[in-house]
């Protein structure tokens, strides 16, 4: 790979760059972890949740989506993390696990026009 002619304090300033990088793990993580922020149906989610406490019906009621599909979604929400559940009889209540995620959201959201 060709690379730009350096000097020594130059190579000194990447190899400090280099080392300033969070692990390849890390990373990996952190983006099976927004992967889960990418889809309408999560965010939409993640929306409804941010006033509080719902049953898993009213999320489908709300969102006019199957079951199926809901709980789809519910669960990869949960798995990563963005979810805090409970069992109530045979419904389940979901809600956020970190508010703040949705001060991310929000900021994206608001910035992209």
């Amino acid at each position: 790979m060709k690379s730009c002619a350096t000097d020594e304090s130059s190579a000194e300033k990447l190899i400090k760059l280099r080392q300033g990088l969070p692990s390849d793990e890390n990373l990996y993580a952190t983006a099976e972890i927004l992967k889960a922020l990418a889809d309408p149906t999560r965010l939409k989610i993640l929306h409804l949740l941010k006033n509080g406490e719902l049953c898993a019906c009213e999320i489908i009621e709300v969102l006019d989506k199957p079951q199926p599909t809901v709980s789809h979604h519910l669960t990869l929400l949960k798995n990563a993390g963005f979810l805090k559940w409970r069992k109530e009889g045979v419904w389940i209540h979901y809600q956020l696990s970190h508010p703040d995620i949705m001060e991310l959201v929000d900021q994206i959201m608001n910035n992209i026009h």
